[in-house]
């Protein structure tokens, strides 16, 4: 499913406020107030702001016209560094990595996009087995469809990364990956190695994204669970987000942000997501109210998860029931619609803004409400029951 525009994303009008004509020379508001077919000066006064549709005459005096092309030239420069009106998600200046992106469907991607609708700058790292395959991708066009973003323009990808987060260092690599095929051609791969190559490259970052997960048992029970299959799970599931606070914390500049993505199998049954996947993703809530702790003291840097509801990705397939849940969902929440990728996007970007900065050590539920519910209301035994239906979906 390819992302699309962010729905959220505000296009921004021009206002002169009031307390803007305080500036103004007394002598200019009354040359305006004359030349603007007879409007008076009480009624001037009493705008709070000037449309961008009302009429004005051509003869103006110079210091109204300049002020305007002031005000033209702050609303359409990303550079300028006077803030928006209202309450925008501002990360111009900010610098984001994003741990997991490998195609233009994922969480990862829809996060990357809209914290680059929001100005951010975009680094990416990507599993090394499919770096090639991604760069290849970028590079011929065929994700430019869902790179657009709302103004139109593209999302930039500063640099892409090799990054395999199951290692923490090159001491830790076993020689059968070392010797891997898929590994040839890729170096400074480990968590720590791209943690000082961003450093090298960049200096900083603001905002450290973690959206990896993997269980190569993930279909079996966990009674047939076997301890590497679990330990596994755990390993590239949670404790790669240690890893990456723990390498680029460092780097990252006081009061920013890290968002890591966990599920509802964290706090309940879900039949099916085997293999330690459910353990895993408890782990890495707990770690996310203990590393908001360490990280906050030590950084000021904030730590938080979206639990997000099913998505018809490329990774969730590996699950094999990834439609019924969707459809679950669909029947069973409280918002009767198909969760899009882009609404967690928006949630993430919000996380990393300003407008989060006292929100840490939190699990913000992105589900469409599911995670309130106690029952599931399709159930046969709810069918004499006048349970509401959203008709619209």
């Amino acid at each position: 499913m390819a992302a699309t525009a962010t729905s959220g994303t505000q296009v921004a009008i021009p206002k002169i406020h009031s307390s803007v004509f305080h500036k103004i020379s007394k002598s200019s508001i009354l040359n305006f107030a004359s030349e603007t077919n007879g409007e008076s000066w009480t009624k001037l006064k009493s705008l709070s702001y000037v449309s961008s549709t009302w009429p004005l005459n051509q003869k103006f005096n110079p210091c109204p016209l300049k002020f305007h092309r002031t005000v033209t030239k702050a609303m359409s420069e990303a550079s300028n560094p006077e803030p928006l009106p209202g309450l925008p998600i501002d990360l111009r200046g900010k610098r984001a990595f994003i741990a997991g992106v490998a195609d233009d469907n994922g969480y990862g991607w829809a996060i990357a996009k809209s914290l680059a609708a929001a100005g951010a700058e975009i680094l990416v790292g990507t599993w090394v087995p499919a770096l090639n395959i991604f760069e290849t991708s970028l590079r011929r066009g065929k994700f430019d469809e869902s790179r657009v973003l709302p103004d139109g323009s593209l999302v930039e990808i500063t640099k892409v990364y090799p990054l395999d987060a199951v290692f923490d260092c090159p001491e830790d690599v076993p020689e059968d990956v070392k010797s891997n095929k898929r590994y040839a051609g890729s170096s400074n791969w480990t968590v720590k190695e791209v943690a000082e190559s961003v450093r090298q490259d960049f200096g900083t970052i603001d905002i450290l994204v973690h959206s990896l997960a993997n269980g190569p048992e993930v279909s079996k029970p966990l009674l047939e669970t076997s301890r590497n299959g679990y330990l596994a799970a755990i390993s590239a599931s949670s404790y790669s987000f240690v890893s990456l606070l723990k390498h680029f914390l460092p780097i990252m500049n006081t009061g920013g942000a890290t968002i890591s993505l966990t599920y509802i199998a964290s706090e309940r049954i879900i039949p099916g997501y085997g293999g330690g996947m459910s353990s895993a993703k408890a782990a890495l809530e707990s770690d996310t109210r203990v590393l908001a702790f360490e990280a906050g003291r030590k950084n000021r840097v904030r730590v938080n998860t979206i639990s997000a509801g099913p998505l018809r990705s490329r990774a969730a397939k590996a699950i094999g029931f990834i439609d019924m849940m969707i459809d679950y969902s669909l029947e069973n929440a409280p918002l009767q619609k198909e969760l899009s990728a882009e609404e967690v996007g928006s949630a993430a970007a919000f996380l990393a803004s300003p407008l989060a900065s006292a929100i840490t050590g939190t699990v913000l539920y992105v589900d469409n409400g599911l995670n309130a519910m106690g029952v599931g209301v399709d159930s046969p035994v709810f069918r004499d029951l006048d349970i509401p239906k959203d008709n619209k979906s």
